[in-house]
């Protein structure tokens, strides 16, 4: 008997295709049994999952009592009670690697829109406000050969300092939980504690993961810190922000501005302070957003799937202990 597989997001066809090929494939809208009651069987008969999104805690668990994969279409997994699921032999994948450059690409992008200004001045000119020479109010400041302090220093907090060194002649400036000589040793990136990159940096960007200790560690004492002049940037979590504080340091000038892809709330609510500022960027959350890397993603879940359920979690598994268990 093939394994069964619930997929509760929209994924290429030629993809589901490969999957059913080896599992009996059932796709649902929604995860949540309370939201859909028709997905209860399907979830209660489910070896795994596959998707993005819902909240997987020991409730949902409890639902699902046959389940041995969670395979997840982001490389974030803040959704996931990872106790529960190791406590249940229920090994999580996860999908890091694939879009590492796209995201790094996009924290770029939102860099050179916020310093120059760019978003506002479009704006301006489809407004007809553009007719004559611009004056010093349209300007924005320079990106090359300015400070990046980036806080976190995985794959993508790697490959902005690439680009922020090899491509705009950058001083790069990082914090992490440990150092890393490679990427010391490759652009001359420089180990700061988080006050002192606060402090040193032009721009700083935000690449963290969420978890207890990162949740709101960007409050007012720390927008308190950075240069009156300083940018931040976030594609990291957007709950790593205290939202309402950093609103207010944007309204009083305490930093120059921001550029946010993720949130603490998402989709932003429409009574957020952030929506009426014209120092901030805002951006959907499309830091993977490509037609190239989304598939790449959903291709990897899938394989992320299938190695799985045959027991090999060599790649790309947050919790291999729990098939240990």
């Amino acid at each position: 008997m093939k394994p069964s597989v619930l997929v509760y997001r929209d994924i290429p066809d030629d993809i589901l295709t490969r999957l059913s090929a080896e599992c009996d494939v059932h796709r649902v809208a929604e995860i949540d049994p309370d939201i859909d009651p028709s997905v209860k069987p399907l979830l209660a008969g489910a070896d795994a999952i596959l998707g993005s999104g819902g909240k997987i805690d020991a409730r949902f668990l409890a639902m699902a009592p046959k389940l041995r994969v969670a395979s997840t279409i982001t490389v974030g997994y803040d959704n996931f009670d990872v106790s529960a699921l190791s406590a249940r032999n229920v090994v999580l994948m996860h999908t890091p690697d694939v879009l590492t450059e796209t995201v790094a690409d996009a924290t770029m992008a939102l860099v050179l829109a916020t310093a120059r200004k760019m978003i506002i001045s479009s704006e301006r000119v489809k407004r007809g406000e553009w007719t004559e020479s611009i004056t010093p109010d349209w300007y924005g400041c320079d990106v090359h050969h300015k400070t990046m302090g980036i806080a976190g220093m995985g794959r993508i907090g790697d490959a902005l300092a690439r680009r922020a060194h090899c491509g705009f002649g950058m001083k790069v400036l990082y914090n992490a939980r440990s150092r890393h000589e490679k990427t010391e040793k490759a652009y001359q990136a420089e180990y700061r504690s988080l006050n002192a990159l606060l402090a040193e940096s032009d721009f700083v960007c935000i690449t963290l993961p969420l978890t207890a200790e990162t949740r709101h560690l960007f409050g007012r004492e720390q927008f308190e810190k950075m240069k009156r002049s300083a940018i931040l940037v976030n594609i990291g979590r957007g709950a790593v922000i205290d939202e309402a504080a950093l609103a207010q340091a944007l309204k009083d000038k305490t930093i120059l501005a921001a550029g946010l892809d993720v949130f603490e709330q998402e989709p932003l609510p429409p009574d957020s302070p952030l929506l009426s500022l014209d120092n901030v960027v805002l951006m959907p959350h499309i830091g993977s957003a490509t037609h190239e890397t989304r598939y790449a993603m959903a291709a990897c879940a899938a394989d992320n799937v299938l190695r799985a359920l045959k027991g090999d979690v060599s790649q790309n598994c947050v919790n291999p202990q729990a098939q240990q268990q």
